[in-house]
């Protein structure tokens, strides 16, 4: 029987747990290192050891989530611990995060809360404030040192920021050094993820940075998902970045044979197959890709005509 524990991860995704197995709704996978020590733990010490092995939802939390900064002081002054997790690893810092409570969050900061804590899912706090597209709070975690780029292979800052279109934390996490190849297991790269969701304004600060715009997930590329949402301006967009539209996935299938005849969609593959890219244009996704990462940075700093420039940089 599942319990009445059921708690908020990430993007609004459940997690619940009962004596025998956890279950999960959320796309990501689970950490095996933290599942199967769940599972010894449980076998060896029982439920009623889990459950105070790991402490539950605490009044830290509570006020953490609904932003009640007083109570929160009070409690934190009382002795309250401010790394407490619940049994899926969500720390108050994470309910403040995912909630915007950019003053609950620089409390739990200066009280000592482990700034790169991570959940069941392996977000961090910076993860769930990029989720969330509170710039303040991604700044205030950023001043304290929180990990833009995680080392494991799970969504990343940028992945959740991207995941919900959430473009004003895009642009800052570009700045600080986001990876923008990072790449999640599931979801790809974070330009794999907005072409997903169909966040265009996400997309081209991507591809302005210097995403690569033929990064494959299983051999799907971002035009492949452009063309399954049948987005003209997102399959246009990534054909000007120099997107392959001869690209096949591991079905063997180009980005217009998910398209209908005769649609807008395929119509626009069309086009493209009979109109390829100019010379100028050609040169310009060649020089980007030889720039890489940090595209923009390193073409202001060329010693070329300032037409140039802005012609290179997609302005």
């Amino acid at each position: 029987m599942v319990s009445d524990y059921a708690a908020v991860v990430g993007r609004g995704t459940l997690v619940f747990l009962s004596s025998q197995r956890t279950q999960s709704t959320a796309p990501r996978a689970q950490p095996l290192s933290h599942s199967s020590s769940s599972k010894e733990k449980q076998e060896k010490i029982g439920w009623n050891g889990l459950k105070s092995f790991w402490a539950d939802r605490t009044p830290v939390h509570e006020a953490a989530r609904q932003g009640e900064i007083l109570q929160l002081q009070q409690l934190i002054e009382s002795g309250a611990c401010v790394n407490a997790v619940t049994y899926d690893s969500i720390t108050p810092l994470h309910e403040a995060s995912l909630r915007g409570q950019t003053q609950c969050v620089k409390l739990l900061l200066a009280a000592g809360a482990q700034v790169d804590a991570r959940n069941i899912d392996g977000s961090t706090p910076l993860c769930d404030a990029c989720a969330s597209g509170s710039i303040e709070c991604v700044k205030v975690l950023l001043s304290h040192g929180a990990k833009v780029n995680p080392p494991l292979f799970t969504a990343s800052p940028l992945h959740e920021a991207c995941m919900n279109g959430n473009s004003e934390c895009v642009q800052l996490l570009i700045d600080v050094g986001a990876n923008l190849e990072a790449h999640d297991c599931h979801f790809g790269t974070p330009l794999h993820v907005a072409c997903a969701r169909e966040h265009l304004d996400c997309v081209k600060l991507l591809l302005k940075a210097g995403a690569n715009v033929n990064a494959a997930k299983l051999h799907e590329t971002a035009l492949h998902h452009a063309a399954k949402v049948k987005n003209v301006d997102l399959v246009e967009m990534l054909i000007e970045f120099g997107g392959n539209i001869y690209a096949r996935d591991n079905r063997g299938k180009k980005p217009s044979d998910y398209t209908w005849s005769s649609s807008p969609t395929a119509k626009c593959f069309e086009y493209y197959e009979k109109t390829p890219l100019s010379l100028s244009q050609l040169c310009r996704v060649t020089v980007r890709k030889a720039a890489g990462q940090r595209a923009l940075e390193k073409i202001a700093k060329l010693n070329i005509p300032q037409r140039l420039i802005q012609y290179l940089s997609y302005n």
